[in-house]
């Protein structure tokens, strides 16, 4: 299994089972994450910005291309919602902009 951690959230290192959305493994670990579309690819709140391990994930979908291209998602960032851990380990970050008021961030 693939590992994730989140630097910013205390307890956020978690196994990715494979084929889960990164918002699947967080939603699955008991981690409360914005996502204001419901997963459908549709908003940029979900994202993460990714500190290592940029190259043990899924590519980026066209929703991340289009997001990309409107300079709504930075290149170092990825949508929870349409990315996939393939293998190794990824290290990142919840944005400032899309921390939840109610979540203690370290």
């Amino acid at each position: 299994m693939a590992l994730l951690t989140i630097e910013n959230l205390p307890g956020a290192a978690m196994e990715v089972p494979a084929g889960a959305t990164l918002l699947a493994a967080l939603q699955a670990a008991g981690h409360d994450w914005m996502h204001a579309c419901g997963a459908k690819g549709r908003c940029t709140t979900c994202r993460l910005q990714v500190r290592q391990g940029m190259e043990n994930l899924s590519p980026p979908s066209d929703a991340e291309l289009r997001y990309r291209a409107a300079g709504r998602l930075l290149s170092n960032e990825r949508l929870t919602c349409q990315t996939r851990l393939l293998a190794g380990e990824v290290v990142g970050r919840v944005p400032d902009a899309t921390q939840l008021p109610h979540v203690q961030y370290g």
